[in-house]
């Protein structure tokens, strides 16, 4: 009974101490009110690829040579799919890098196809690449539609570069379309 009990009280407290999912913060509800009206966009890191970087040798064009998502990347990348749609967010316009591992998230979030952008693609291995990537980048998103969610697949450079935030595997990162200001983080469930 006393192990019962104890148990009992971790799980409470587990509850308690555990943050609030994307889904279920009243505070989120403007998230997703302007990801749904396009007056804020989502720029979201690859869902799980084991390891970091990309291994010697590796090419865009070649998957077999790129560090790629496992199994459990890509069902993280379907789950984020469930969530954008659970919150009103059933079809987007979805762009990504050419890196294998970010058009296959891009592909299982099931939002609609999937358009390669080079200013979303890595600059991890050349650092030098990034100020004229950002520019080319915010040109983009200043040029995209804004009569419906736009979803944007890349890398952790990326979004720290564009964002200043350091993003999970799957996160998602809610952009305001003027400015460009982080509006909020959305966890990968």
């Amino acid at each position: 009974m006393r192990n019962l009990v104890q148990v009992a009280i971790i799980l409470v407290l587990a509850c308690v101490a555990a943050p609030a999912r994307a889904s279920d913060a009243p505070a989120n509800a403007e998230l997703w009110q302007a990801l749904r009206e396009g007056r804020a966009l989502v720029l979201m890191r690859h869902a799980l690829a084991p390891g970091t970087g990309d291994p010697p040798g590796f090419r865009v064009d070649d998957c077999a040579t790129q560090r790629n998502l496992s199994a459990e990347g890509r069902a993280q990348a379907r789950r984020t799919g469930e969530l954008l749609r659970r919150n009103g967010i059933a079809a987007a316009t979805v762009k990504s890098s050419a890196w294998c591992r970010a058009r296959d998230t891009a592909t299982e979030l099931g939002l609609g196809p999937v358009e390669a952008e080079p200013s979303l693609n890595s600059f991890f291995g050349d650092s030098s690449r990034a100020p004229e990537q950002m520019a080319a980048l915010r040109r983009v998103i200043a040029a995209l539609p804004r009569d419906r969610p736009v979803i944007m697949v890349t890398h952790q450079v990326v979004v720290t570069a564009l964002s200043g935030v350091y993003p999970q595997s799957g996160e998602m990162v809610v952009l305001a379309r003027e400015g460009l200001a982080v509006l909020g983080r959305i966890p990968a469930p």
